[in-house]
């Protein structure tokens, strides 16, 4: 008698954090994650948008925890994933300030970084021993596709997203042989709350449309296939990638 093949995107067993989960992306991997079997803290500053997100996934069968901090705050942040025990570590959060470089003061270039870079390295460093006793982990860090090209009135934005894909191959070579995969995802043009203003501009979404070639804004549960994948055995051997779900907006001109 033949055994079952475990499914290779199988997450049961497997605790995963996914900080911003409370909306938009975030949330849709934390959901995909869930769905997949992964019991899943969501991380965010709002409470009851965080609960309501819990409960969320939990009507659809899965399996979620708020845990409320504020990733910038280094104690509150090593405090509350002290004792997670996590395999799966999401790096979601991100903040983004448009402006030309005379209106983005070093300071203000400094606190993008401290949000965009310096907090998913601290969260991944505070992970990291844990996973590596255990022998096995997940690294996703959301970069961008503004990460590898340039664009103007957003330097600060586009050098921490550089940053981070640059983190994320350097964590990749030093954890890879502790069984840790560490892995980015690059997304392009999604409609989300976030995005909402765009989204209602006319000129932004003829430009999605003339110059995507799927020809349309992407919708945010299209994220979660690839965090699932990453996140799963069926990834074990992909190390050191970043990901692009953009429609195909990078590989055209």
């Amino acid at each position: 008698m033949t055994r079952p093949v475990p499914h290779p995107f199988d997450l049961t067993g497997r605790t995963a954090l996914v900080t911003g989960g409370g909306r938009g992306l975030g949330f849709e991997i934390a959901r995909a994650l869930a769905h997949a079997g992964a019991t899943v803290w969501i991380n965010g500053r709002d409470a009851g948008r965080l609960a309501r997100a819990v409960t969320a996934i939990g009507r659809a069968g899965g399996t979620a925890r708020a845990l409320a901090f504020d990733i910038a705050d280094p104690a509150g942040r090593d405090r509350a994933v002290a004792d997670l025990g996590l395999d799966i570590l999401v790096n979601n959060v991100g903040t983004r300030r448009r402006g030309p470089v005379a209106d983005c003061p070093p300071d203000a270039f400094l606190a993008m970084l401290d949000t965009n870079l310096a907090a998913p390295y601290a969260l991944a460093r505070a992970v990291l021993s844990g996973m590596v006793d255990r022998g096995w982990g997940r690294l996703i860090t959301l970069c961008s596709i503004a990460g590898p090209q340039g664009r103007a009135n957003d330097a600060a934005y586009t050098a921490a997203k550089g940053g981070l894909a640059a983190l994320t191959r350097a964590l990749a070579t030093e954890f890879g042989r502790h069984g840790i995969t560490s892995n980015g995802i690059a997304p392009g043009y999604f409609a989300t709350e976030t995005n909402a203003a765009m989204v209602a501009d006319a000129a932004v979404t003829d430009y999605v449309r003339t110059r995507i070639p799927l020809a349309r804004w992407g919708r945010p549960e299209e994220i979660a296939g690839a965090a699932v994948f990453l996140a799963s055995d069926a990834a074990g051997y992909v190390n050191g990638h970043v990901l692009t779900v953009d429609g195909g907006l990078s590989t055209a001109f």
